[in-house]
């Protein structure tokens, strides 16, 4: 088995706090809303939405995947990080065991954040990640910050 490890980052001009709160500890509830022709719902399948949780996204009819299961690893609401891995299903498909993610939130001196994203593929026995393959994920995790950011942006009493 290998591993494939990528860094993003990208920044917002959403306080760090703020799009933390939407993007981390409330993602079930808003993602559904926000993103309607995408996400169907997020459900807890165990645990109390800290460490060892495992949260189940289903998908509305007609996206690539039908759900995926993702564990909570770690989660630090005062220094806004959160490390989290898709278990089963999803993009996962037949070539990665898991995708792991650390995510991090940091204020910058304009009033926005820095967001910084670690994803790392831990691949099948002789498996690989295409360049096409990373290409869409990548499309996909912009398309839910932008949203979310641009929800922040129109709604500006939104969790402060």
């Amino acid at each position: 088995m290998g591993s494939s490890t990528f860094t993003e980052e990208r920044s917002s001009p959403v306080p760090a706090g703020k799009l933390f709160k939407a993007l981390v500890l409330d993602s079930d509830n808003l993602l559904p809303k926000i993103m309607p022709q995408a996400f169907k719902s997020v459900e807890t399948i165990e645990g109390d939405g800290g460490p060892g949780t495992i949260k189940k996204m289903n998908f509305t009819e007609g996206t690539e995947f039908k759900n995926l299961k993702n564990r909570i690893d770690a989660l630090d609401k005062e220094r806004m990080t959160y490390a989290h891995t898709i278990i089963e299903g999803g993009a996962l498909q037949d070539k990665a065991e898991s995708i792991s993610y650390e995510v991090k939130f940091e204020a910058t001196a304009d009033g926005g954040c820095k967001v910084t994203n670690v994803s790392k593929y831990n691949l099948k026995s002789g498996a690989k990640i295409g360049e096409e393959q990373l290409k869409e994920a990548k499309a996909k995790s912009i398309a839910i910050f932008k949203a979310v950011e641009a929800y922040l942006l129109a709604n500006p009493a939104a969790y402060v």
